[in-house]
């Protein structure tokens, strides 16, 4: 399984959303710290406006922010808004050529996989990602963002590599 550039993308928006709350922020400003072309990352952020994770502004002063405090974006929903309408496998399409089809047992168990898969990010939240990391937010904070796990009180967490 590989997820998308643009489910990528859109977890690095909102964590940079997410270390400058309250904030509006660029487009600009956020592909420099992400590392993304301007033009994929603006895709992006028309489809998290438009699925209500993000509050779009336009004009001069224009840009974006969370629609939401973090604690209450779910890591599976933005997954599955941006993964779920593509197919996992040629099986799950209209147009499946397979030889196989109408013999193939697999596809219930990937179905069960993937659901796994988005059941075991639901509970996740953007807020799990962001707070009490330093590391985070010396990439991702704007200004003085980079004092508030500090102000907090946060430790840091260590976290295990897969």
């Amino acid at each position: 399984m590989r997820l998308t550039t643009r489910t990528n993308l859109a977890m690095r928006a909102l964590m940079f959303c997410a270390v400058n709350p309250g904030r509006i922020v660029r487009k600009s400003e956020v592909a420099a710290r992400i590392n993304a072309s301007e033009n994929h990352l603006a895709q992006v952020i028309n489809r998290l406006g438009q699925i209500g994770m993000l509050r779009t502004l336009r004009g001069r002063n224009g840009g974006f922010m969370l629609a939401y405090p973090a604690r209450e974006i779910s890591v599976g929903a933005v997954f599955r808004a941006f993964e779920s309408d593509l197919p996992f496998m040629e099986c799950f399409t209209e147009e499946n050529t397979c030889p196989l089809k109408g013999v193939c047992r697999i596809g219930p168990h990937l179905l069960r996989a993937i659901e796994s898969f988005y059941a075991t990010l639901d509970p996740l939240t953007l807020a799990e990602l962001v707070e009490c990391n330093e590391g985070l937010e010396a990439i991702l904070a704007m200004g003085d963002g980079a004092r508030k796990a500090q102000e907090a009180g946060c430790r840091q967490v260590a976290v295990a590599a897969p």
